[in-house]
């Protein structure tokens, strides 16, 4: 039986820190566990221009000096209609961005400065392709009459797959998937295509949202799939297949606007991530793949070096104790709740 597990230290390709007050209290969190992040410019107002990733990046630097952590912040820029190829291109040979972000209008939090059409973007696509820059796609249509949990199919048939056929040397990440059709179109793509997964989609299903109440703190875009579907996301990521690498999508709001009328989508899972993928992993009798999806999968593809420091996991009689409540301000954040107990404990070196 394993009881000590020695990765090299993870990264998180897609997380969400806010900014302010909020910012100062979750970004150690990640710098906890992980060594990069890339994240998420879906701030109000977005950002979209090289000097708002530049002034970002200090903010969140600015952040972790005073805790004294270390987490390399990885930028990227929110695509919209108006934006010009060469803002794109100059951020990403200055170095200051990873990748491009392109949400569907209106999709989920922060995106009503998305896209609204992916034929308002080619320039910029095709530019991206040229220079070898990374899209990252919130796989989602945003049209009216398509239920919620088809959102995805319907994205990857009417926008993906053609963007795919026509730009075949864009490197795109398939954002948090979590349908059995999105790991079939990542399957069938034999190059420059990726996607990421997240803990909560591996570990529940809708059921876990809806059945006997409603959790709202379960409740996230793109939303809670059906079992076959977690499923198929549990064998992507235990099988040990490159294309697949994990982007946590922690994405934190206080609780007060998450459980309400309207609740904010969004799942915080930054603390107890990687106990909760050890527990995964390990019940798909795949730990020997758990490495590969955190720490190795995502910076092959984005073309960056693994990190050289480790991290190591080991499991114990005692469950994990997490405080579920993150202070921010005078309200607070609700941790994820896998809804079991996790027994792998994420040490440091």
């Amino acid at each position: 039986m394993t009881n000590t597990l020695t990765i090299q230290r993870p990264d998180d390709w897609h997380l969400h820190l806010r900014d302010g007050a909020m910012l100062q209290s979750v970004a150690g969190a990640t710098a906890a566990h992980f060594a990069r992040a890339l994240i998420m410019p879906n701030l109000i107002p977005p950002v979209i221009t090289e000097a708002d990733a530049i002034a970002y990046r200090q903010r969140i630097r600015a952040a972790l000096s005073r805790t004294g952590q270390s987490l390399e912040p990885l930028m990227t820029l929110y695509l919209t209609d108006e934006t010009e190829p060469t803002e794109v291109v100059n951020a990403a040979k200055n170095g200051v961005i990873t990748a491009v972000k392109l949400y569907p209008a209106g999709a989920t939090t922060n995106s009503a400065s998305g896209v609204t059409g992916i034929e308002k973007v080619m320039p910029v696509l095709e530019a991206m392709a040229e220079h070898g820059i990374v899209l990252c796609i919130h796989g989602e249509t945003t049209r009216a009459d398509v239920d919620i949990f088809d959102r995805e199919k319907i994205f990857i048939d009417e926008v993906l797959a053609p963007l795919r056929a026509t730009l075949p040397e864009l490197k795109i990440v398939l954002e948090h998937v979590t349908t059995r059709h999105g790991v079939e179109f990542v399957q069938s793509q034999e190059r420059n295509t990726g996607a990421t997964l997240t803990p909560h989609h591996l570990l529940l299903n809708r059921n876990h949202m809806l059945v006997g109440g409603i959790r709202p703190h379960y409740y996230c875009l793109p939303i809670l799939k059906r079992e076959e579907h977690r499923h198929a996301l549990v064998t992507a990521a235990t099988s040990g297949d490159q294309r697949f690498f994990l982007g946590t999508d922690s994405a934190p709001h206080t609780a007060n606007t998450k459980e309400n009328a309207c609740g904010c989508a969004g799942v915080f899972n930054a603390p107890n991530t990687l106990a909760t993928l050890a527990h995964v992993f390990e019940s798909a009798s795949a730990l020997e793949h758990l490495e590969g999806f955190t720490s190795i999968h995502g910076p092959t593809f984005y073309g960056l070096p693994v990190n050289n420091a480790t991290l190591t996991l080991e499991k114990r009689a005692d469950p994990l104790e997490i405080n579920r409540r993150l202070v921010v301000g005078e309200e607070h954040v609700v941790v994820f709740d896998p809804g079991l107990p996790l027994f792998w404990h994420p040490l440091e070196g």
